[in-house]
């Protein structure tokens, strides 16, 4: 099977080991470590000489069936098959079941400038953890301008022109108990087929506030009125209201935004002066949700129910 191309991300080393629970051998010296693949390699293969089809960007994890045939093997096969993984330049060495590298892995390691870890987890779980971690840190990124929130367990994406009233509509939701997710840009990464959204780093828990400029949610509302990511379920997109174009007033039209390829559900929201559009915006995710469990109201009212 061909791999997926993907681009690919640096992130510190201690941040690593943080989402990993891994503990570091070998390559303190070193702070960033980059990753270039979702696979996870096991190489057992390239120890014992067949490397037609090695991935050299991948994370390698050695588990008891490739740890005991090195040790199988004779001092100067070893070191050959050592050699040979360390070689291709590989991102790193992940020990897992809490095993410990002999004193040859870990001086070609510091030779080839590869760092080496330690995990107590049995190889198998190791894999998982790898495996999700990499989906989730390269998958497909993209910003969307908009502000999203968390209104009664839905992730709900805010989008509109200049001076809708984004911000002033996610204000009054924190206000009613909900929570911001992101503020103006919103990085969403497709993880399988679900987007998940957050802020950039350096707008975190801030919004822009017309008249009174940059706040801070988390200071001023408490860390309850703010989350870190959601799953994007619906986009609620404020439209000038005008009285020439047509509004569709039953909800029977069903339209959708796509991002990265995954249609979202979508509504549009005339805005126009005296709406409380953070009320139509809870109603219309708990409408949503109904919707999503089996019930819909225009169909319920036309059969009699």
């Amino acid at each position: 099977m061909k791999e997926e191309k993907v681009k690919a991300q640096s992130m510190k080393i201690k941040d690593f080991c943080k989402a990993c629970d891994l503990e570091i051998i070998d390559g303190s010296e070193l702070q960033y470590i980059t990753f270039s693949s979702m696979m996870v390699n096991r190489p057992g293969l390239m120890f014992a000489g067949f490397d037609a089809y090695f991935g050299a960007g991948r994370i390698q994890l050695i588990g008891n069936a490739e740890n005991f045939y090195l040790q199988s093997l004779s001092e100067e096969e070893r070191l050959d098959a050592i050699r040979r993984l360390l070689s291709r330049h590989v991102p790193c060495v992940i020990f897992a079941r809490g095993i410990s590298p002999d004193t040859t892995f870990t001086e070609e390691a510091q030779r080839f400038g590869v760092p080496l870890f330690s995990s107590q987890s049995v190889t198998t779980r190791m894999s998982v953890t790898l495996s999700n971690f990499l989906s989730e840190l390269l998958a497909p990124e993209e910003s969307v301008h908009g502000t999203l929130m968390e209104i009664t367990g839905l992730g709900v994406l805010i989008t509109g022109g200049s001076g809708m009233g984004k911000s002033e509509t996610a204000l009054e939701l924190i206000n009613r108990g909900h929570r911001l997710v992101a503020d103006d840009a919103v990085i969403v990464k497709r993880v399988g087929d679900k987007l998940i959204g957050r802020a950039p780093e350096k707008t975190k828990f801030y919004m822009e506030v017309r008249g009174i400029g940059i706040i801070d949610v988390r200071r001023m509302y408490g860390v309850g009125a703010i989350l870190g990511s959601e799953h994007i379920d619906l986009v609620l997109d404020l439209q000038k209201w005008e009285e020439r174009v047509q509004t569709d007033r039953l909800g029977s039209t069903k339209m959708s935004r796509e991002i990265l390829g995954i249609p979202v559900p979508k509504l549009t929201l005339p805005v126009m002066p005296g709406r409380n559009l953070a009320i139509v915006a809870e109603v219309a995710a708990r409408n949503f949700r109904l919707q999503s469990m089996g019930f819909d109201a225009l169909q319920s009212m036309l059969e009699g129910k």
